[in-house]
């Protein structure tokens, strides 16, 4: 295997990576802060961050398809110059996708924030505990703003990776981690004259540092050399017609992103009725999981900005070994990642937990859905890589539609099956939660080498006559 072909797709992937894992970063502290209040806290805290990456995920998928965009028409003026630089059509027209972008940021972030907060007063109608609910609805409440200055932070990065500048976020992954276990402290303990705030200043010091994150990243780009002048900020000044773009292609995959949380908040809602130890077992799994699964969005994200770019010039031959990179580097980071989880799950474990008598009962069942997280990440990791390519190629409503069959026609019948009917509790629930992931997968898998194929026979109409030519190279 030479390494050379597998640096394009990991120079785009590990600044997303970088960023997700950023985002990631805040709650994860978060959490892990919780684990010092106790273990209700840790139940209704997990709560409410999930419920928070329910909303965070959808709108983010809103704005996911602009760096697919602004590649594709770098592409098309990189093919008209005959050069790595723009033309002037290509300059106006990622301009706009900034400017529309922007404005439909502002837009959907402001409709999260006001569901998030609408999710937070439902919760007690949706089974939990009145006692989790109390604990849940001040960080819910504290956690809707953040979601303002962290579309923003995503659009500003479809806009780099779209053009292939993304830069290094690594300083800022670490600066905001830091400073978000300060300001927890802060608010938590009442530090420095600061009130003591509990989970509602956990809420409010990740608000805090999105929208640092935010500008700090803005000053990156605006020092670019090649992204200044293309960046436009004046999101009143953005083209209808382009916003609607934005939205056609945002819309299906904020609700496959949807509808990918969606699950995972139905399996938290199902564990909680077990009751608050299922609950925090859960939550801190799931969490490690989702950690994992940044790495695989920055995969997705980096090849399907690849495939765009190579659409765009005309070259969809080379899809097909973006596709195999981009599966092979997700499977080989999966593997080591489950084998920390085998090897070491008490230390996997231990940041979560805070020394409180519930711990131990805790820490047992965590471990035991470790092995679950495993085959988790396998699957969800597919999926994810798989619409990432779909996306890439163009095709974003056949992702939407695999996902609503694999989630909710398998993934939540089964975990009603196994996690009550078969009374196999919090396993019952998260394999069912595996098996409508690998339904997932395989189903969008199939729907992007049915879709490369028809490209590949629209370019090549003597494939079509040869039957498996069309799919060479698979």
């Amino acid at each position: 295997m030479t390494i050379r072909p597998y640096r394009a797709i990991l120079a785009l992937a590990a600044p997303i990576a970088g960023l997700q894992l950023a985002q990631v970063a805040l709650t994860t502290v978060d959490l892990a802060m919780m684990g010092v209040l106790g273990i209700a806290a840790v139940a209704a805290g997990g709560l409410a961050l999930l419920l928070y990456n329910q909303v965070r995920t959808m709108c983010v998928g809103m704005v996911t398809g602009v760096g697919n965009l602004i590649a594709a028409a770098a592409g098309r003026g990189e093919q008209r110059t005959g050069t790595t630089e723009l033309d002037e059509r290509a300059r106006r027209e990622v301009g706009g996708y900034v400017r529309a972008a922007l404005a439909v940021a502002t837009l959907t972030s402001l409709l999260g924030a006001a569901v998030l907060i609408g999710l937070g007063g439902a919760l007690g109608t949706l089974g939990q505990r009145p006692a989790v609910v109390e604990l849940a609805r001040p960080i819910i409440w504290t956690l809707a703003p953040g979601l303002i200055p962290m579309l923003w932070l995503n659009v500003l990065r479809q806009f780099a990776v779209g053009l292939r500048r993304a830069g290094s976020l690594l300083r800022v992954t670490l600066l905001s981690i830091g400073v978000n276990a300060l300001l927890n402290a802060v608010f938590l303990f009442g530090w420095l004259g600061m009130p003591t705030l509990g989970l509602a200043g956990i809420g409010l010091s990740t608000t805090l540092v999105q929208l640092w994150t935010c500008l700090t990243y803005l000053r990156t780009v605006r020092r670019d050399p090649v992204l200044a002048p293309l960046l436009s900020l004046r999101a009143w000044h953005a083209e209808r017609a382009t916003m609607l773009r934005i939205v056609r292609m945002g819309a299906p995959i904020a609700l496959t992103y949807g509808a990918e949380a969606a699950i995972t908040s139905i399996a938290t809602l199902l564990m909680g009725g077990f009751g608050p130890v299922a609950l925090a077992a859960s939550n801190i799994v799931n969490q490690l999981a989702y950690i994992v699964y940044q790495v695989n969005i920055g995969l997705s994200q980096g090849s399907s900005i690849l495939v765009s770019r190579v659409v765009g010039q005309g070259r969809r031959g080379e899809v097909a070994g973006i596709a195999r990179r981009a599966f092979a580097l997700g499977f080989a980071f999966m593997t080591v990642v489950g084998a920390g989880y085998l090897l070491f799950p008490a230390a996997v474990l231990a940041p979560f937990l805070g020394g409180h008598r519930d711990d131990a009962a805790v820490s047992a069942a965590a471990a035991t859905l470790l092995w679950f997280a495993i085959a988790q990440q396998y699957c969800k990791g597919a999926q994810n890589l798989a619409i990432g390519l779909l996306r890439g190629i163009g095709h974003t409503a056949a992702g939407m539609r695999n996902t609503l069959i694999g989630y909710f026609a398998v993934g939540v019948p089964a975990m009603a099956v196994f996690g009550y009917w078969l009374d196999w509790r919090g396993p019952g629930v998260w394999l069912g939660l595996c098996l409508g992931f690998g339904a997932t997968a395989l189903l969008v898998w199939r729907s992007f080498r049915t879709r490369s194929a028809e490209a590949a026979a629209l370019l090549d109409p003597a494939s079509a006559a040869v039957p498996g030519k069309a799919r060479a190279g698979w």
